[in-house]
């Protein structure tokens, strides 16, 4: 790799720990290579990305950026896995560390915060985004179903009424 070749990954590295939401870092010593593809699918079904760079570039392209101090987890043999979605690759890295102990995550940032094993654990227990929408909506829709039934509840009263008063003056 000539220095071209490792300013452009320096910048791309960047790039990633600058615009993602959380950065799993991983040691993956011993796995196979279609273990890390199945890895790499995963995150990918998520919106999530996998990226294995040397611990020195990575170092360099931390400068300045807001997990800069995640540099100390950076090594031996690391794997980044990152997305813009907070938790979605720590859930995906989560769970793969559960079916692969060849995978073991060591930390990671989520954005000025770094992470320790415990706390990737805790981001990953966390809702994603999408979960979050979807108990959103469903708290916005459910005072309107509420109101919808109770402005409909007095008419059935009264109706009911009438129906009995009905019934009275019959017989």
């Amino acid at each position: 790799m000539d220095r071209a070749q490792k300013e452009q990954l320096v910048e791309e590295l960047g790039q990633i720990f600058a615009s993602s939401g959380v950065v799993v870092v991983a040691h993956y010593a011993g796995m196979t290579v279609a273990q890390m593809q199945d890895l790499r699918a995963k995150m990918r079904e998520v919106g999530g990305s996998v990226r294995v760079a040397k611990n020195t570039l990575a170092k360099i392209a931390l400068e300045g950026k807001p997990g800069a101090k995640m540099a100390g987890l950076l090594t031996g043999m690391t794997v980044l896995s990152y997305s813009e979605d907070p938790v979605a690759a720590a859930k995906v890295a989560e769970a793969y560390a559960k079916t692969n102990d060849k995978f073991v995550i060591i930390g990671g940032a989520m954005g000025g915060e770094v992470l320790d094993q415990a706390g990737v654990k805790a981001v990953a227990s966390m809702p994603s985004r999408e979960e979050l929408i979807a108990q959103i909506v469903s708290c916005i829709g459910a005072p309107a179903s509420n109101i919808a039934g109770a402005i409909g509840a007095p008419a059935q009263n009264i109706a009911g009424i009438l129906k009995t008063i009905e019934e009275k003056a019959a017989a």
